[in-house]
Order: C-alpha cells, then structure tokens, then sequence
C-alpha cells in the first residue's frame, strides 16, 4: 500500500517537509519546464521566514518571463501577458534578480537561461560548469534530500500513475541512484494539468514519490515561450547543414533559429527535392551535389525534444525506429501548441516518443552495444557563439569569466561524434553578430575561452558555407574557416594567421570564397523566400496577423538604431506616407494611435515608415 501523502496546500507541505528533514534543506529542481513551482516558492518562503533554516537549491535553466523596454516593451509586452498569464514566477529567481537573496539561501545552476544572469554577481559566482550528463553527481555531491517536480497524472484501471513528462533527464538517474543506496531523498510532485503524460521510464506509479501536491486553484499554464522567425541567415546554415545529414542516419538538434532552420530544410530536402537543391545550388560557390529523399529516414536521439520533430515526423524525415522509438530525448521545452500537440496525440503515436535519462541520451556507456547499433551515422547539431580560425567553439561563456548559459550537453554529444563509427558534430556558428557600425566578426584568430577545444574540432558550419575541419593540419583548418567567414573580415583574419606564421605567407583567400556577404545569401534566396518556402515561422507562431506585420518592421528599426543617420530616410517616409488600414492597425497595436509627445510621435512615424518598407 503506497504511504505517499497528498497535499492541497503548498505550505502546509513545505512544513511537512522541513519536520521530517531539518533545518538544512537541499532542493533540487529539473532544468527547465519540469520544476514544481508552487512547492518550490512555499518551501523557499518558508526558509525566507525562519532564518535558522537552511536551503540551497540545486538547479538549471530557471525559466522567466522576458524583461523588456522602450519600443521592445510595447511590441511583446502583450504576447507576453497571453503566453505567460498565469504561470508563478519563481521566488527564488526574483530575489537573486533584485539583489535581495536572504543568506541562509543559496541557488546554484548548471545551465543559465542564455544571457539572463550576465548581471547577477550572486548568480555568476555561484554557477557550477557542468556536463549534462554529470551534473547528477554533484546533486549527490551535495547530498541532496528534497526533489520537486512537476508530473502529469492518469488514472489507468482504477490506478493512479505519474508522469515526470517533460523532465526524465536527471530525475531517472537520481531514482536509480536511490534504489541502489546511493541516496536519501524525497521526491514531491506537483501535478500539472497542462503537462503531457508521457509513456515509457518515466511513467511512475504512486508508490515512487513521497508527497503529492495537488490543487485547481494553482493548477498553472505551462511556460511556452514565443518562437523566434528564422532570418535568412539561420536558414543559409540550415540549407547547408540538411546536406551533412544521411539517409538512414540519427539525429539530434538543438533549441534556437539554427536548428528550427535545419529543421525546415529537412522537411523541404524530402517534400521539395528539387527546390531544395535549388537552393543549395544558388548557395554553393561550387558545383553543388545533389542530395536525395530519406527512403529510410532518421531516427532521432536528441537532448531536447524540439518542437520541429513532431513535424519531421509528419513529414516522413524522422521514420526509422530504434529500440521501438522515432525519438529518444531527455526534456522538452516548447509552445503551447507543442504541448497541446503532445497531449492530444494518439497514444500509440506517442509511444514512439520516449523520455529517457539524459545518461541514455547523452552517452553510449550503459547498453553501449544497442546504443551503437542505433546511432548509425549520427549527426549531432548545436549552436556557437563563436569560432576560431583554429576550430575551437565558444558557445557558454565569455573570456571575461561571466557565463552566458552553460556547456549543457554539447560536450556530450561532440564526444559521442568521435567515439560513434560515421558519426559527426555540427555545430552552427553565425558568421558575424551585430548591425552597422557594430557589426563583428564570431570567426575569430583566437578567444580567451572556449567550450569545445580544437582537438575536438569537426564540422563548422556558418551562412557561407561547410568547414569540414576533422584531422586536418593546423593550415588547412585555417583556410577552411576563412572560406566560411565574412568577407569584411577575412582580411584580417588572415593577416592574424600570417603573423603568427599558422598559414603560407603566399596564401591567397580563393576567388570564390571572397563574396561571402549578407547581400549575396538574400540575392540566393530570395526566390524561395518569395514562393513561400522559408516562411518566417516555419513552425507556427503565437503572434496575431497583426503582430507579424510587425516583426519585420521592428527589426528594420533595430538594424538602424546602430546607425542612426540611417533613420532619417525612416522617418521621412513615415512623415509623407499616405493613410493605410494596415499600417495604422499596427500603430494602433503599438500604442501610438494618439501620440501626444513628441517622443511618441517620431516613434509612430519611425514605424510608419518601416512599414512602409
């Protein structure tokens, strides 16, 4: 008979908590959707309140809502109010953004939301750099006794099951640790009624956990953040990351425009072929392949559960199932149509969708012989934030020592890459960040950090191009680079290289290499982009009409902000542009319908002239 006690009052729990355990409390939360807010805010309230307890709370990818301002504000302050209406905010987060974090609490990640504690000294000097895969050691290390998470809930044949749905990542390998003595823990759930029941190791009966949190009235909206368009740039790499991947292979990929721009031309390469091949054709700077249909497909074996695989799978890319799954992942994030999607999938569809340890995901020790017979031709995409001209990646932090998100799993998933048989790493890098003036090079002679060192350099990818850089001399890999960077910057680039005498001082960048421009992507893509094939939101979006006129407008804006004589023309246009229905909904929608300073007044004509555009 199960002895888990049921509670509808989150208080009232975290007392119960704090009697059975003690004064000193080690919470651990999952990274990302899967954290029990409501318990977690009473227990941290608690430990507020009564100074001789203490709580240190283990955790990653905190979710919140964006903080935003000026004309920013007004664009997504609403989207946000509809996305996020509802959902708690985590206590804990709050204090250590306002600098008021009580001293008899500590919070520590292993993985930032990407740049939103680049302000936080308390959070900076706290941040533990972690593998993935190896962060549920240091749980242990800290001898954690208190695990809350969110689950979802089903009544099967008059019994009652869990769901950990979103986050089997690290919880399953804290369970199996607890089942072998090697921890002492208490496991809490807080049911969610928005969360999909997701089958397989991570479906629990209600024996496993030690207290229940259950109650309508904090029942709370999933956090579902609105997804980002996909510049032309972003689907540049995608194009040329589609031609690495091979039929009858695995995949993985990650969170952001890249992978969702992969994604698409996934989709477009099996649909579309000969559009695809178009495109590829249009981007080469030489005699282009042709790459074929997926006959047999791909099997995905991926982190996170990106939203883009449910389409892949739709679309016939994702069909080839490996050990009864189209996809093995450790946690998903995603919209609240991703979420709906998954809750009202049929079930034996779903059954090919299987949470798992993120130590399954994320590394082949442990079953390493079926694991090798089902990542066959691996290719494993993740993002950059930069690269060297000698193949290093910088993608978690910056040379100054502040951390922008986190190693995660990358490093996981580039060691897989060497250690699988026809197995590669891809990792997407734009070429360069900024507008303007301000525009700068991520290809870079040398960073004083890196993520991925340049022993394991593999395959770098950027908008120009594929740099294939695995086993090749230091002066190859420098002249790869070069033909995948910017060309406003390749000079330099290579005078760098030449000075330190790391390339032939009679190296010349090749002819075809040499127009590696923004100007020259759009001119290749415009053609798709007008018939409709790299849509702003390949994946849907949770902007109204209304707001995706918008975007482009607001981002034009953006772009000339770092240039600001380039707004006169803007502002011109805006200030002799004829009346338009369309044009004055998105004013209105901005809240300039009836400026009265003057502020406000040049804002409503800076818009009406970038819509105009």
């Amino acid at each position: 008979m199960s002895r888990t006690q049921h509670f509808d009052d989150a208080q009232k729990l975290a007392d119960a908590i704090a009697t059975r355990i003690g004064r000193e409390i080690t919470l651990a939360l999952p990274l990302g959707l899967g954290k029990a807010n409501s318990v977690a805010n009473a227990i941290y309230r608690r430990a507020a309140a009564e100074t001789s307890q203490k709580l240190s709370i283990f955790t990653a990818l905190t979710l919140q809502r964006p903080v935003v301002s000026g004309l920013e504000a007004r664009f997504i302050d609403p989207v946000l109010d509809r996305l996020f209406g509802g959902y708690p905010e985590l206590e804990y987060a709050r204090a250590l953004r306002s600098g008021t974090l009580p001293e008899n609490i500590k919070v520590s990640e292993f993985f930032f939301l990407a740049g939103r504690w680049l302000g936080s000294a308390l959070a900076q000097r706290n941040y533990i750099s972690a593998n993935y895969t190896h962060a549920y050691r240091y749980v242990l290390d800290r001898n954690v006794n208190v695990i809350a998470q969110l689950v979802a809930k089903r009544v099967v044949n008059g019994e009652t099951r869990y769901s950990l749905s979103c986050n089997t990542d690290l919880t399953l390998d804290l369970l199996k640790a607890r089942a072998e003595g090697k921890a002492d823990f208490l496991l809490v759930a807080e049911v969610n009624s928005e969360l999909p029941f997701m089958p397989g190791d991570g479906d629990l009966p209600e024996s496993a956990f030690d207290y229940v949190y259950e109650n309508p009235k904090t029942d709370f909206p999933l956090f579902a953040p609105p997804k980002q368009p996909v510049p032309l740039t972003a689907y540049a790499i995608g194009l040329h990351t589609a031609t690495l991947i091979e039929d009858g292979g695995t995949l993985q990929i990650g969170i952001g425009a890249e992978g969702d721009g992969a994604a698409k031309a996934l989709i477009l390469r099996h649909r579309k072929n000969t559009a695809f091949n178009e495109m590829i054709a249009a981007l080469s700077t030489a005699a282009p392949a042709r790459f074929g249909t997926f006959e047999t497909g791909l099997y995905g074996a991926s982190e996170m559960f990106v939203d883009s695989f449910l389409d892949l799978i739709d679309a016939g890319v994702v069909k080839r199932e490996a050990e009864g799954a189209l996809l093995h992942g450790g946690f998903f994030l995603g919209s609240k149509n991703f979420y709906r999607r998954l809750r009202e999938m049929d079930e034996q569809k779903r059954a090919k969708l299987q949470m798992k340890a993120i130590s399954f995901v994320n590394e082949l020790y442990g079953g390493e012989e079926s694991k090798r017979a089902a990542r066959v031709k691996a290719r494993f995409i993740n993002n950059g934030m930069m690269a060297t001209l000698l193949g290093a990646v910088v993608s978690d932090g910056l040379e100054s020592g502040l951390v922008v998100s986190g190693v995660g799993g990358q490093y996981n998933f580039v060691a897989q890459a060497f250690a699988l048989d026809g197995a590669r790493s891809i990792i997407c890098v734009n070429a360069t960040r900024g507008s303007g003036r301000k525009t700068a090079s991520n290809i870079r002679w040398s960073y004083g950090h890196t993520t991925i060192p340049r022993h394991l350099r593999d395959i770098i990818v950027t908008e120009y191009g594929v740099a294939d850089l695995r086993g090749k001399s230091d002066e190859d890999v420098i002249a790869a680079m070069l033909a995948v960077a910017d060309s406003r910057f390749q000079q330099e680039l290579l005078h760098e290289a030449k000075s330190y005498n790391k390339i032939s001082k009679n190296f010349e960048i090749p002819a075809q290499f040499r127009n590696n421009t923004p100007e020259r992507i759009a001119a290749a893509l415009r053609p798709a982009k007008e018939r409709g094939l790299l849509p702003d939101f390949p994946f849907g979006t949770d902007f109204d009409d209304v707001e995706l006129r918008l975007i482009p407008a607001l981002q034009r804006l953006r772009q000339k902000l770092a240039s600001p004589l380039s707004l006169i023309p803007v502002l011109l246009r805006g200030l002799t542009a004829p009346a338009n229905v369309e044009a004055e909904e998105c004013i209105g929608r901005m809240g300039f319908a009836n400026a009265a300073s003057l502020k406000d007044k040049v804002y409503r004509a800076l818009l009406r002239g970038a819509l105009r555009n």
